[in-house]
């Protein structure tokens, strides 16, 4: 979903967006029953009260709403504290030493500030000449990012956010396919990721549950990419984006806002990111 704001204001601030800016929305709708990673509690939804369940005086009445997920569920960003190697987190941190009273206070979901930086796409699809999308299990490798590179002319730079499209985001509301447990999903591999982690970015997402590429058959049994980004590298990664319209929009470039929940000790948090171009 995209969305148009002109500019009204003649501020400095503004005044480089006369003709306004438009919004794609690159996050996923919560809904119950939504793909989701086997891994991780499903999405719930539940309206305790409901319209004339309690009615005022003067006629008004209110509903409210509870909610339950994971929080590696949707459209989402990976805390440092996700994951761990050899009992070690990123910087050579044990995990026992980020872990204070049941919550990671070190590396959690609340250390990552707000995300208002230069967003990067690489549309591989496009670049390999594949329309459809990569294949099932599929791996995109450093020569496959290089081309993509080279193609759109649009290079990661230190402190970027970087969104790799594999295309198989078109499946999101297929479901099961979408999830790819014997399919196989494809995504970077660990050659891939070191790619990405020579480009210093700042974070790295992609339009799939495991950012990386899974093997058919073979589930989220090994995660090098994931090892490579968060552990040994202290890069975020962003997962189940909606990176359709922004690719077919032909928008490589572009004003990228994350900004996750600031949720105490978590390893993750639901976000809504959005990229933001100029008009015309």
């Amino acid at each position: 979903m995209t969305t148009v704001i002109p500019s009204r204001a003649p501020a400095p601030l503004l005044a480089a967006l006369s003709d306004g800016v438009e919004i794609f929305d690159l996050g996923r709708q919560y809904a119950v029953g939504m793909p989701q990673s086997p891994n991780h509690p499903a999405y719930w939804h539940a309206l305790p009260r409901r319209h004339g369940d309690m009615v005022r005086t003067d006629g008004g009445s209110a509903a409210n709403d509870m909610i339950s997920l994971g929080t590696h569920v949707g459209t989402h960003i990976d805390a440092l504290a996700h994951v761990s190697h050899d009992g070690k987190l990123y910087g050579d941190l044990p995990v026992e030493e980020a872990l204070i009273a049941g919550r990671y206070d070190k590396l959690g979901v609340h250390t990552i500030a707000p995300m208002v930086c230069r967003g990067v796409l690489l549309d591989v699809p496009a670049a390999l000449d594949t329309p459809q999308g990569c294949e099932a299990g599929y791996e995109i490798t450093r020569a496959d990012l290089e081309t993509t590179v080279q193609k759109q002319g649009t290079r990661p730079v230190a402190g970027d956010v970087v969104l790799i499209r594999s295309g198989w985001g078109q499946l999101f509301d297929e479901g099961a396919p979408y999830v790819g447990g014997e399919s196989g999903v494809p995504g970077v591999g660990e050659e891939g990721a070191r790619w990405i982690a020579e480009h210093q970015v700042r974070a790295a997402g992609a339009d799939t549950i495991a950012f990386e590429r899974l093997a058919p058959g073979a589930g989220h049994a090994v995660l090098p990419a994931h090892r490579v980004l968060l552990v040994e590298n202290g890069i975020y990664i962003i997962e189940a984006m909606d990176l359709e319209e922004l690719a077919a929009a032909g928008h490589h470039e572009f004003l990228f806002v994350l900004s996750p929940l600031a949720l105490y000790g978590a390893t993750g948090s639901p976000v809504r990111p959005l990229a933001v171009v100029t008009r015309g």
